[in-house]
């Protein structure tokens, strides 16, 4: 079992509240009782092991990925639901109630964050932090602050091994 609770250590802060470090065991439960999800994956994604383990992840729980910066190529002949979108147009559209959603579903509960550079992502996340009520969940490598509920800075294989874990309990 990987401590994905560990090192939260701020280096900046955005705001007074932060997100809670949470276990693979709570982020795949609050993925599975999401109701309307978006997998939200950056250009890191496209690291092959880290590729393997989004489309699992979104096969699983026939999840929609909302594809950011040259993330899309990745998802090309991968038979999941993707397209693209830039970041910061999505977390514009994350705080507007009537946004009906990349495919016309309605407004997101919960966007899951994998593959982001740190510093970019608490940047667009700082505004559904304050303007919206969609959960926030990094399974990313790196403490996402601004994200509802986030991994702690974990090593490349600890977070290999909570993605393998949360592909499991999905």
């Amino acid at each position: 079992m990987v401590d994905t609770t560990k090192n939260t250590k701020l280096f900046t802060t955005y705001g007074v509240k932060t997100s809670k470090a949470i276990t693979t065991e709570v982020a795949a439960k609050l993925i599975s009782k999401a109701k309307n999800p978006l997998l939200v994956v950056g250009t890191g994604v496209l690291d092959p092991d880290i590729l393997d383990r989004a489309v699992k992840i979104a096969k699983a729980k026939n999840i929609p990925i909302a594809a950011t910066g040259t993330s899309m190529p990745g998802f090309v002949n991968k038979d999941v639901q993707a397209k693209y979108i830039n970041l910061h147009q999505l977390g514009f559209y994350l705080t507007d109630h009537n946004w009906p959603g990349l495919y016309g579903s309605g407004t997101y509960d919960t966007i899951i964050l994998l593959g982001h550079k740190k510093y970019y992502i608490n940047q667009v996340l700082s505004a559904t932090k304050n303007f919206s009520n969609v959960k926030a969940i990094s399974i990313d490598k790196h403490y996402i602050q601004n994200a509802t509920m986030s991994f702690g800075n974990l090593s490349r294989e600890d977070h290999i091994a909570a993605l393998d874990e949360i592909i499991d309990l999905l």
